[in-house]
């Protein structure tokens, strides 16, 4: 790559040349607003190494990213919607926050059909796409039997699962 132009380099290459660029002078503090967006998988995964090295040189970092799995490899997160920060914390103390009855369920065919029909059932209080699943709260603990007379009769594939930082954000934002 020594000899390609800038210009001519992949997405995911133009972003570590970017952050080399950054690093040349050390600073203290590197900030860096949605640097893996629109970059291949390996890219990202390369990406956070080179940034968990760099952190380990003693280099402060700030990330600004749209991917929770991204967000859950830092020491601190803070959740935001609309400007207004919603909560900060370690990962595993917001994962904590989320009380509610989770439940991933994998569906068969009809993911989109299987989501509105959830919604519409007066058990469920939320029910989101994550990736090829579904994720389903319940309003209450009453209505664990609702929900597995449900999937009995549509043949569903369910797992009871702990929250992430994406199905706390997910919650955070009704309340906001």
């Amino acid at each position: 790559y020594k000899k390609r132009l800038a210009g001519r380099l992949s997405g995911g290459m133009k972003q570590k040349l970017a952050l080399s660029c950054a690093l040349i002078h050390r600073p203290d503090l590197l900030v860096l607003d949605e640097p893996t967006t629109g970059v291949d998988a390996v890219s990202r995964k390369e990406f956070w190494d080179m940034l968990t090295r760099i952190k380990s040189e003693g280099i402060n970092i700030i990330v600004s990213t749209p991917y929770m799995d991204e967000a859950n490899r830092c020491d601190r997160v803070g959740l935001m919607q609309k400007g207004q920060l919603m909560s900060v914390s370690i990962p595993s103390e917001i994962f904590k926050a989320f009380k509610k009855i989770l439940y991933e369920i994998i569906p068969s065919q009809g993911s989109y059909r299987l989501l509105r029909d959830l919604r519409n059932e007066s058990w469920c209080e939320s029910a989101w796409m994550f990736g090829q699943s579904v994720h389903l709260t319940l309003l209450s603990e009453d209505d664990e039997q609702h929900f597995f007379d449900y999937a009995k009769v549509n043949n569903l594939s369910y797992a009871r699962i702990k929250a992430g930082i994406e199905d706390t954000f997910m919650e955070l934002m009704k309340t906001s």
